[in-house]
């Protein structure tokens, strides 16, 4: 036989089985290859997860054609040495190659984390820890230890400042440091130059305006109504006078459910009674809203001195200049809880 046919069947048998090893092979990195179990499957890699228990957790929560062939797409990819932490949702079937370059990217799904209506850093904690990493004992954890925040220029009792409630998207596998970094870069953004110069005007820093602001929503029902109850405050504050609000006292009495404010709450002795101490209490009684911020830097221009709520229980204030006429507003609203039997 001569050498040139020899080399004829060699080639005639080369191709055909080049081309069934790059079929295999295609098959191996592009098909569909893993499904999620009941239309969607969480993988979650912990921190500081080895190779071996990104796989184990992969195979307990995917339908896997030939886990063989997953191991050796990670293992080609060198996977086994740039596994991420985080969430990673899968809702649809994908090949071994889509889901290994998802992983070692580092690709996880973003979390939504929405708060509002937060009264204490306690609250904050069970209410953001359901919904990332970090749980809400890391997250107090964090809190407690004032030198993770004072060279920022906060203090246990201001810290809470720096959460503005709103929907923030952030990564599953988030920490309790990488938590307040992010919500601290959020407050500087919202205190911008505009803000600053704002709260410059009214003579207030931006924690006393978040501790006014505070107040105010706690105050408010209505939106409309917070810039006027702002006013009423700013008046009171200039004039030395004490603020005399009574969400600071269930603050104080660590009770938010009361609905009268009766004369021995008024005794409590706390730095947050507004009836007792004149001026600003030493930080927010809740986490300040956008609204209520806002309310207070562009606090209305008036000379009300008082508001006290209407007896239609309408959710609005009666605003008044002078004692006797809050006093005649304020006995026509108790006069009110009276009749509906509120005592407490």
């Amino acid at each position: 036989m001569s050498r040139r046919r020899v080399i004829y069947i060699v080639l005639s048998l080369a191709v055909p089985a080049a081309f069934v090893i790059s079929i295999i092979l295609y098959g191996r990195l592009h098909s569909p290859s893993v499904r999620p179990l009941g239309g969607e499957s969480v993988l979650f890699i912990p921190e500081e997860a080895t190779y071996e228990q990104a796989m184990d957790t992969i195979a307990a929560n995917l339908e896997i054609k030939s886990m063989r062939a997953l191991i050796w797409v990670a293992e080609k990819k060198k996977y086994p040495a740039l596994v991420k932490p985080g969430k990673y949702i899968i809702d649809k079937p994908m090949s071994n190659n889509d889901l290994i370059n998802m992983l070692r990217g580092g690709r996880q799904t973003p979390v939504m984390v929405t708060f509002n209506n937060v009264r204490t850093l306690n609250e904050l904690a069970g209410r953001i820890g359901g919904q990332i990493q970090a749980d809400s004992a890391e997250i107090l954890a964090f809190f407690s230890e004032p030198l993770n925040y004072s060279d920022d220029g906060f203090l246990p009792e201001t810290v809470i400042s720096v959460f503005i409630p709103d929907t923030y998207e952030f990564y599953w596998n988030t920490s309790a440091p990488k938590l307040y970094g992010r919500m601290l870069r959020e407050y500087k953004r919202f205190w911008n130059r505009d803000r600053i110069k704002k709260s410059e005007e009214i003579g207030l820093s931006p924690v006393e305006v978040s501790t006014l602001a505070s107040i105010v929503d706690e105050e408010a029902l209505k939106n409309d109504e917070k810039p006027r109850i702002a006013g009423v405050y700013m008046n009171r504050l200039r004039r030395g006078m004490p603020l005399q609000a009574d969400p600071t006292i269930k603050f104080a009495i660590n009770n938010f459910n009361v609905n009268r404010i009766l004369y021995r709450h008024l005794e409590t002795d706390s730095p947050y009674n507004t009836y007792k101490y004149a001026g600003l209490p030493p930080g927010p009684i809740a986490c300040p809203s956008i609204s209520g911020l806002e309310a207070v830097l562009n606090a209305e221009k008036h000379d009300y001195l008082y508001f006290a709520a209407r007896p239609d229980f309408s959710g609005y204030h009666n605003f008044s200049r002078t004692l006797s006429e809050h006093n005649m507003n304020a006995r026509r609203y108790q006069n009110e809880l009276n009749r509906r039997r509120i005592y407490r």
